[in-house]
């Protein structure tokens, strides 16, 4: 394919030929895959090409595993690393790609597989040619287009920011909206047109004000039998409304939630890549301090509450829990006072849940959990010194075999 594009001075070897010629083929996103499909079609078309310069069909492979990953990562990206693997390996005579900086998108990436690919002796293939890593000006060539395609990269996530940030600043970004607001047609939002919905937001602002507590309001809709609207859907249109049962963390999404209190609000959150988990595609989120939220636009939605109750809502809340600690926490949390041989280690057997410490006066382990999320019973409430004297007794068995070969 293409035989009017030049090619520079390599000279393809019969060691070449004996191995792999590879063909890299990768979109960015779903969207591509699903509508761009002549793109998917030009490059398997890199297929003749390798024909063409002398391998045989079958020693041809087509590595199209990575089609809608982002290449702005390894993670998730495995027909990436396979590439690489084989490479290193010694498999492959030459990796084709319709754009050699398509492999990866950033340099880290892009030099480790040249480094690779320069010492086993593989050659690297676009529409502009065929170079050999080894080769100075090969290298040269490879290298600019590496960094070219970065700076791409980056100023293409520019424009689309400042794109972005034009829009948020007009209040013409078309944010999601939470349960009891609706977006039309039109784009003008109202609030949801079944009362049931609006009166079961309004009453969670109610009671709140008058009880104090976002558990408190849970305990309240668990003993009338009230159900939380669940909005599964798009924005425009009411949606796909679910009835699901109260708990904590529904309820707290709608009092911080300032579409609520009719504000158009950007920033509220950003991702931490310093709490990214090994494996996991992106970085979580992090809520943001008030004063941080990049843009805030008042009167822009219809209001559940007005601004002033909102803020006083967040003061409160965040009184409410300067005392709480997180039971999901996977860690020990930090140390406490008493003599509980396992405070901090023992877990319900039923949620999973990391277990409180309770002396009255002898110690004994509780979950609370389920009961502060979901206004249920207590999961469990065991006599400590019956199960401590349990696992040292099985401490020492377990020491025994050591005990008699030392």
């Amino acid at each position: 394919m293409h035989p009017h594009l030049p090619l520079s001075q390599v000279n393809i070897t019969s060691r070449h030929l004996e191995r792999k010629a590879v063909i890299s083929i990768r979109q960015s996103s779903p969207k591509q895959v699903r509508e761009h499909l002549d793109s998917q079609l030009t490059q398997r078309a890199l297929v003749q090409r390798a024909q063409s310069l002398g391998w045989h069909p079958e020693r041809i492979e087509v590595f199209d595993g990575d089609l809608g990953q982002s290449a702005t990562g390894v993670q998730e990206r495995d027909a990436f690393k396979a590439l690489a693997a084989e490479v290193a390996l010694g498999h492959v005579g030459i990796v084709f790609g319709w754009q050699v900086s398509r492999l990866a998108r950033n340099n880290a990436e892009w030099y480790q597989l040249l480094d690779v690919a320069a010492l086993v002796g593989t050659l690297i293939g676009d529409t502009d040619g065929v170079y050999d890593p080894r080769l100075y000006n090969d290298r040269l060539v490879l290298g600019l287009k590496g960094t070219m395609s970065e700076a791409e990269l980056y100023l293409m996530r520019q424009r689309l920011n400042a794109g972005r940030l034009r829009k948020v600043h007009r209040g013409e970004y078309g944010q999601r909206l939470p349960t009891g607001l609706v977006r039309l047609a039109d784009h003008r939002v109202i609030k949801a047109p079944d009362q049931q919905i609006q009166h079961v937001i309004e009453l969670v602002f109610t009671q709140f004000e008058d009880i104090g507590s976002g558990y408190g309001v849970l305990r309240y809709c668990k003993h009338h039998n009230i159900l939380l609207p669940r909005r599964h859907g798009g924005d425009f249109g009411p949606g796909d409304i679910r009835w699901r049962k109260p708990s904590e963390a529904a309820i707290r999404a709608i009092l911080t939630n300032p579409a609520y209190a009719g504000a158009f609000v950007y920033g509220r959150r950003t991702s931490e890549p310093r709490r990214q988990a090994p494996g996991q595609r992106t970085p979580p989120m992090v809520h943001r301090k008030m004063d941080e939220w990049q843009c805030i636009l008042h009167n822009v939605y219809p209001a559940y509450i007005s601004w002033a109750p909102y803020l006083a809502n967040q003061a409160r809340l965040r009184e409410n829990a300067q005392c709480y600690t997180d039971q999901m926490s996977r860690g020990r949390g930090a140390p406490r006072e008493g003599a509980a041989l396992l405070q901090g280690l023992a877990t319900c057997g039923l949620c999973g849940h990391r277990m409180r410490v309770a002396y009255r006066p002898r110690a004994r382990y509780i979950c609370m959990s389920m009961q502060r999320a979901f206004a249920e019973a207590r999961c469990a409430h065991l006599d400590g010194p019956s199960i401590e004297a349990f696992v040292v007794q099985a401490f020492f068995d377990a020491m025994a075999p050591a005990q008699l070969e030392t």
